[in-house]
């Protein structure tokens, strides 16, 4: 299954530029029917506005983006393009417009709605969506730490954490860094700490 990275969550953010009050912001969208509802949510919750920008990218699907009214080129085409960089999919960006009478000119409204959604980016945050190892690690206290560590090392995320006799930690990891890092706990346990895999999932995680 493919890797691709994908918003975390919403997001938002907002900044005043000459006035102008630009509000940025970030959702997953898992098809293009979820992405309009999202633009249309914001389109009427603010109505009043000047301005309603938006763009989205559906994996393996639609590619939409619009002006609602700035001049062509200096919103919708802005705001794709940062998400286009960000490398996310199945995501829908709107960026809000309350026009403060002092016009920014169009490399001025480039900028400002560039800005908008890429505070809005990271405000959501992005996952990484591939096919992970899940792996039961049962780890005496003395390693747990270095056992974090490594972990991190190979791309890894700790899920569950139980404090008992030992310390049962549930681990993801890409399915390409299970086996490395399984060599890697018997090399610097000698042995001592057995990893076992449990299962697969295919899922986001952060990587922010």
């Amino acid at each position: 299954m493919e890797e691709y990275l994908v918003p975390t969550q919403f997001g938002e953010d907002e900044f005043t530029e000459k006035k102008s009050r630009f509000i940025g912001r970030v959702w997953p969208a898992e098809s293009e029917e979820e992405a309009l509802e999202k633009i249309a949510a914001m389109k009427k919750q603010h109505y009043d506005a000047t301005h309603n920008c938006w763009a989205y990218i559906i994996k393996d699907g639609a590619v939409r983006f619009s002006d609602d009214g700035e001049p062509g080129g200096t919103a919708g085409m802005p705001m794709l393009q940062v998400l286009q960089r960000e490398g996310l999919n199945n995501v829908v960006c709107v960026v809000t417009r309350y026009f403060g009478g002092i016009l920014l000119g169009a490399g001025g409204l480039v900028r400002a709605y560039t800005k908008g959604a890429k505070i809005a980016v990271d405000a959501a945050g992005k996952s990484v969506k591939r096919v992970w190892d899940v792996l039961y690690v049962p780890c005496p206290y003395p390693y747990y730490e270095r056992v974090k560590l490594e972990v991190a090392a190979f791309g890894g995320v700790i899920r569950n954490t139980d404090f008992g006799v030992e310390v049962d930690l549930e681990i993801m990891l890409p399915e390409s860094q299970s086996q490395p890092f399984i060599t890697r706990l018997t090399d610097l346990s000698a042995a001592t700490i057995e990893a076992l895999e449990t299962g697969k999932e295919y899922r986001a995680f952060p990587i922010d």
